[in-house]
């Protein structure tokens, strides 16, 4: 992003501005989902669609996960470019059958005769004390299944670039957005996620990390709500004299390993942050990567995620079990 940019947007204002645009050049983009139309999504997803595109195009749909992802599904194969929307990412299994069964694997199944250009939205990740079936960030479960691209914007630049991408894409697009980054009135974001964003269209290619931060003697690799976390801490580290890189992974499927290798073996020590759950999970992947390609750069290597609990409703437990800039900066400690 070299040129300069007036104007600074929210993540929610600037993934509407890429829907926004990619329904006006293409009759066949449309959104679905609960509470998208008259209320305007309840994370502000589709705020100010509705009075241009209509209810045809905007449309809200009953609670029923299976139905309309399922349409959705329909709607893509038939040559159209739905974005559907799961209001919590939590929601999935009512629909799982659609998602990874046909969703993700229709195209294979049909011999190449038959595309999926899908989006599939949800709002993913804690902090904000909706408790264990409102609050996970469950990205690692699609990244795990075959057939979807997966990615998570941390900012408002990187939420617009890669949504034209998305919407754009001929395979389904499994797109995540973290709510407290939106920069909603009622759950306040951290500073970071509002940023310059170009009014003319761009894309953000999937698969190319970016190096968030500059430093010499730790990678830290993390995603969503995470990236500022991690930055925050970075700056407290740099006072004693630490100096830590910051990789926003962007997309997990395709993952830029290269990026993450590259800098690791600059630094030799690994700490990868994530806001889903630890065992199986995206940790776990980033440190089995780096190990097949730079097992030799590696000194140490620390892992902060979510332990395998039900997140909890209570603020003081939530706050214990999602990890904040302390324990991004106690993890980079012990590997120095």
């Amino acid at each position: 992003m070299s040129e300069t940019i007036d104007r600074e947007l929210t993540m929610s204002r600037a993934m509407v501005e890429a829907i926004g645009d990619e329904m006006r050049e293409n009759d066949e983009v449309f959104y679905m989902g609960e509470d998208v139309a008259d209320y305007g999504g309840i994370f502000d997803s589709t705020q100010g669609l509705l009075e241009e595109f209509g209810y045809d195009r905007i449309m809200d749909v009953p609670i029923s996960e299976t139905a309309y992802l399922g349409a959705a599904v329909g709607a893509a194969q038939e040559g159209m470019r739905p974005i559907a929307e799961l209001m919590f990412v939590d929601f999935f299994g009512v629909a799982m059958d659609q998602i990874y069964n046909q969703m993700a694997k229709n195209t294979y199944m049909s011999g190449g005769n038959v595309s999926v250009p899908m989006v599939l939205t949800a709002a993913v990740g804690g902090t904000y004390n909706d408790a264990a079936q409102h609050s996970q960030t469950l990205y690692g479960t699609f990244a795990h299944m075959p057939g979807m691209k997966v990615v998570v914007p941390s900012t408002a630049y990187e939420a617009k670039g890669l949504m034209h991408n998305a919407i754009r894409d001929d395979d389904p697009v499994v797109y995540l957005f973290h709510k407290r980054l939106m920069g909603i009135g009622w759950l306040p974001a951290p500073d970071g996620p509002k940023t310059p964003v170009p009014e003319t269209d761009y894309t953000i290619p999937f698969g190319s990390a970016d190096v968030k931060r500059a430093g010499e003697d730790v990678t830290v690799v993390t995603l969503g709500l995470h990236v500022h976390r991690a930055l925050e801490a970075a700056e407290s580290l740099a006072a004693d004299g630490i100096d830590a890189e910051v990789v926003d992974l962007r997309s997990l499927v395709p993952l830029d390993t290269d990026t993450i290798v590259e800098s690791v073996e600059k630094t030799g020590n690994l700490v990868v942050v994530d806001e889903d759950y630890r065992s199986y999970g995206v940790t776990g992947e980033i440190v089995g990567s780096v190990a097949d390609e730079a097992l030799g750069a590696l000194d140490a290597v620390e892992r902060v995620a979510l332990p395998d609990v039900p997140i909890p409703y209570s603020r003081p437990l939530e706050n214990e079990v999602v990890a904040d800039a302390s324990d991004i900066e106690a993890a980079v400690r012990r590997t120095q």
